[in-house]
């Protein structure tokens, strides 16, 4: 059950984030596609996926670069 949790809450976060790049929405759409990407490693890490869990990982790094640059 918390793995659909993760799933769907990444899948939403990283739809909603995209939606706010494509408006124009900053800083929002950097916040929603971390906590997409977080969701997502959380969710990649208990199903035991490693190239999920290195996809999200970098992802997630990238993301909080950018929201210090």
């Amino acid at each position: 059950m918390l793995n659909t949790i993760l799933k769907w809450l990444g899948c939403l976060a990283v739809c909603a984030g995209a939606l706010c790049t494509s408006l124009r929405v900053d800083p929002l759409n950097i916040y929603l596609l971390n906590a997409g990407a977080a969701f997502y490693l959380l969710w990649a890490v208990r199903i035991g996926e490693r190239n999920l869990i290195i996809v999200n990982a970098v992802l997630l790094a990238i993301y909080i670069v950018g929201i210090f640059n």
